[in-house]
């Protein structure tokens, strides 16, 4: 799971610089797997749980919400922190 966790905030850093379209599709599919794949492993904590379920809604590329660059750019980089944080924590 410290893998899974590693490679999206890796993959949601990359998605601050000027990427092709292409990237920030295939970047949504992933994420939202992953989250969904960490909500479900780590549902002994309820808040963590509701957390990781919302993140893949949020990401989630079939009805996607359009926030602006520069707001993505600031769940991306939120997202990159907690991930590592949930990953050092334990």
């Amino acid at each position: 799971m410290k893998i899974l966790k590693i490679l999206l905030a890796v993959l949601s850093i990359i998605c601050l610089f000027d990427m092709p379209y292409g990237y920030y599709q295939l970047y949504r599919f992933i994420a939202m797997g992953v989250f969904f794949t960490i909500a479900f492993k780590e549902k002994s904590s309820e808040n963590w749980m509701i957390f990781w379920i919302l993140s893949g809604i949020l990401v989630q590329p079939f009805f996607k919400i359009p926030l602006g660059r520069e707001i993505w750019n600031g769940v991306d980089i939120f997202w990159a922190t907690v991930l590592v944080y949930s990953t050092v924590k334990k």
